[in-house]
């Protein structure tokens, strides 16, 4: 079987950005509150007349030129999101016509938060059995339009962007070794239950979350599944250069690191500027760190994330 490598990367922000104490003359918080729970300051807030695929075509093109690779090249197109532009079709055909790609495979995963983990084991699959040479993966989030802005507990912690690979067919191994993980017991703690029927929203269409419960489940399963991803590949965490994990909480993420015995200093973090954009943090977090030189060429890193379902998942690789 073929191994499949990243070829490059690529994030988009969008202009609009929103500090917390921008947030504290809307909602009951403050700058200190916020920073204290969670390790944000800021967020990026997309424009009344972007969408999500606006956001992963930014994205996608930088990736694309990062890679080297030509569009016409390119033979599966893999978006990973919560917040689509429409209900169909996908936001992968939608990003799929404004690249002006015609032919190629597209379609979306939903995994909220681990969906680019779960787009990207699907693209490593796909280059693995020889369907597909290479693939552009997205993870692009308009969380944003998902917020109630009067409930403090969650409209601080959320943010828009997108983040691109180009995963291509190698001689020599990338993704060493990945797993992917479900619970659907623990849906409620983390949802938006809304529902389109009849041309009405039924249900409410914010998300909802039991804090304490998805820090509690969170540090668990990420440190969990690190550990038996090194174990599966005949790793030792020693190995591991960089941790690039997804940028839900700070806390969150300092106890994953503690578990894998990384000190901050070998972590990827774009949460205080950011905030969480579910699918597209670890994107985004990866192309950040390329770009300002701390990842190179040859390096091994863990990528892995978690989100409503509950999904998980993590992805070892060298760079």
């Amino acid at each position: 079987m073929a191994h499949s490598r990243i070829l490059g990367t690529g994030s988009y922000l969008p202009a609009n950005t929103v500090s917390n104490a921008m947030l504290a003359e809307r909602v009951d918080t403050s700058d200190e509150w916020i920073v204290t729970r969670t390790g944000i300051r800021a967020r990026h807030i997309a424009a009344d007349n972007e969408l999500t695929s606006d956001l992963a075509l930014r994205a996608a093109e930088s990736a694309i030129e990062a890679s080297g690779v030509d569009r016409a090249d390119i033979d599966l197109i893999i978006v990973a999101t919560t917040t689509p532009d429409m209900m169909f079709p996908s936001t992968a055909c939608i990003l799929q016509e404004k690249l002006g790609m015609r032919g190629t495979a597209a379609f979306d995963v939903q995994a909220v938060c681990a969906g680019f983990i779960y787009a990207l084991v699907t693209a490593h699959g796909y280059i693995q059995s020889g369907m597909a040479k290479n693939a552009l993966v997205v993870g692009a989030e308009t969380m944003s339009r998902l917020m109630d802005w009067n409930d403090r507990g969650t409209c601080v912690l959320f943010g828009d962007g997108a983040g691109a690979v180009v995963l291509g067919a190698s001689d020599e191994p990338g993704i060493l070794h990945a797993k992917l993980e479900a619970d659907g017991h623990y849906q409620s703690i983390l949802n938006t239950p809304g529902r389109v029927a009849d041309g009405m929203i039924h249900g409410s269409p914010y998300l909802h979350m039991d804090g304490p419960a998805v820090f509690k489940f969170a540090v668990k399963a990420l440190s969990d599944i690190a550990a038996r991803t090194l174990a599966a590949a005949g790793m030792d965490k020693a190995q591991v250069d960089w941790l690039v994990p997804h940028q839900a909480n700070l806390r969150i993420i300092e106890s994953t690191a503690r578990h894998l015995g990384l000190p901050m200093e070998r972590v990827v973090v774009t949460l205080p500027e950011q905030a969480n954009t579910s699918a597209a943090s670890i994107p985004l977090a990866l192309d950040t760190a390329v770009r300002d030189g701390r990842i190179q060429r040859g390096q091994t890193l863990m990528l892995e994330g978690i989100g409503g379902g509950f999904t998980w998942g993590a992805v070892l690789l060298t760079f």
